[in-house]
């Protein structure tokens, strides 16, 4: 049986895709083999933000359809559930369509949000795990991420997507605890999806973000639906896709260091051949936010930091000061005056401002010296 599979999605279009989802879900052997009759299935798209779904911000609302038609015709009882990093779940699902796919099918929106804590002692960083309740109650994951650029993680797919079972008011804390250096967040985020452990991915790659991800990104047409039984092959396969390596990704290198399989030709895939769907020019966010300056001497750290790092950048002309991006800080170091201010000696480069500003004005810029070396 194939770990992975694709199809071909040309666009939104109800029957499109609901018979590519369909296809790409059978050649995994049918949603029968992932759920059974009256289990209750948690679907966790991406409800990143309360943006259209045109914005490719978050699961496409005809994605969450096929494969809520899907479980319902295998028997089990699916509800939708995400904990947003600002705002409610079923707020965001509103304003991108996801609600009145719901409502029209009678599935429950349920929010992500009540803590509890999870021992993992098969972690290998992370033994402990904070995660929501509801997504521990449920007889099984259907995970539904959407396929986008992620200006800390390099690109965001099935394992980050499952980070929304993290209660989003506890997001900036596990950003503060993990996130100084990209390494220790996908750590964490492969600690937690590998304990979620999701039955089947679906991945919503019709639309895919590209650029300034996960939030302020460009939309990329790429008409491709992935599906697959493991989270970490899915990503490296959808990274070869997109012409990136699995070593450009954090979470495809902590996976390879544990031993675990990222190299995209060894992945069994179904359906379409990954060689043959190559994308040109895609745009990838800097590589260059890997706090590599903790290797330097500590007197170094200081004065060379913003120099040879990226940093989040306002644009003033863009900026409303509506202080999301203050609020969601987890080190606490932007300040709201008569403009955006960031204590860039103490900022971590989780990017938690970029990834939620409403309007688009925050973006990484690579400090002075990294700009003088060629491919760093």
């Amino acid at each position: 049986m194939p770990d992975v599979s694709i199809t071909k999605c040309a666009s939104y279009e109800k029957a499109a895709v609901m018979k590519s989802v369909g296809d790409a879900v059978g050649l995994l052997g049918g949603m029968e083999r992932f759920v059974r009759r009256g289990e209750r299935i948690l679907v966790k798209p991406n409800l990143l933000a309360a943006k259209p779904s045109d914005a490719a911000v978050t699961t496409h609302p005809e994605v969450t359809r096929a494969v809520l038609a899907l479980i319902k015709e295998a028997g089990a009882v699916p509800v939708v559930g995400d904990s947003p990093g600002f705002g409610s779940a079923r707020a965001v699902a509103k304003k991108c369509g996801v609600l009145e796919v719901t409502d029209e099918m009678g599935v429950e929106v349920i929010e992500l949000a009540t803590l509890v804590i999870a021992e993992n002692p098969g972690g290998h960083t992370f033994r402990r795990l904070e995660v929501a309740k509801e997504a521990t109650e449920c007889d099984g994951i259907v995970n539904l991420p959407k396929l986008k650029t992620h200006v800390q993680m390099y690109l965001t797919m099935a394992v980050k997507n499952l980070f929304g079972c993290v209660p989003g008011k506890l997001k900036p804390q596990w950003h503060l605890s993990a996130g100084v250096e990209s390494r220790y967040f996908a750590d964490m985020l492969l600690d937690l999806s590998l304990y979620l452990a999701p039955r089947l991915t679906v991945m919503d790659g019709v639309v895919a973000m590209q650029g300034n991800g996960p939030g302020n990104g460009e939309p990329r047409e790429l008409g491709l639906v992935f599906a697959g039984t493991d989270c970490v092959k899915m990503d490296a396969v959808a990274a070869s896709v997109l012409g990136a390596s699995w070593r450009d990704v954090p979470i495809l290198r902590a996976a390879s260091k544990r031993g675990i399989e990222c190299r995209p030709e060894k992945v069994a895939v179904a359906g379409e051949d990954p060689a043959r769907l190559k994308v040109r020019d895609f745009v990838f966010p800097p590589q260059s936010n890997v706090n590599f300056t903790s290797r330097l001497p500590g007197f170094l750290d200081s004065s060379l930091r913003k120099a040879l790092t990226s940093r989040p950048h306002v644009d003033a002309g863009n900026c409303t000061l509506c202080g999301v991006c203050v609020g969601v800080c987890p080190a606490g170091v932007m300040e709201k005056t008569s403009r955006i201010g960031i204590e860039y000696d103490r900022c971590i480069r989780c990017y938690c401002c970029q990834e939620l500003c409403p309007e688009g004005a925050i973006s990484p810029r690579d400090g002075w010296l990294k700009r003088l070396i060629p491919g760093f």
